[in-house]
């Protein structure tokens, strides 16, 4: 019976710190002109103030109430709510589990 050698395969190891993730991309429909349009009139009639806890003076997202995941109106103003980032941030979240809890 013979013996087999090991070969050694030459593979170095990958440096990962250089590894970014790709930019965020937004939807083609959140810089459509229909859209920034209805967010022009929302924030007149509402003001830049979030919805959601009552900040101002940060920057205001236009959240869908329902998400357009779930069926929601893209460009109905009743489905728009104005929110600072953290609500936005904690009303995505919610929403996101809400359909994975859903999908189990």
């Amino acid at each position: 019976m013979a013996l087999l050698r090991c070969i050694n395969s030459g593979l170095t190891v990958l440096d990962t710190s250089i590894a970014r993730e790709p930019p965020k991309r937004a939807d083609a429909f959140y810089v459509s002109k229909e859209w920034r349009a209805l967010m022009g009139t929302i924030l007149k009639q509402r003001g830049r103030v979030c919805e959601g806890c009552g900040r101002s003076g940060c920057r205001i997202f236009g959240d869908h109430v329902v998400e357009l995941k779930d069926g929601g109106a893209k460009l109905d103003p009743s489905n728009v709510q104005l929110l600072c980032g953290s609500c936005h941030t904690a009303k995505t979240a919610q929403a996101k589990a809400r359909r994975a809890a859903k999908n189990w």
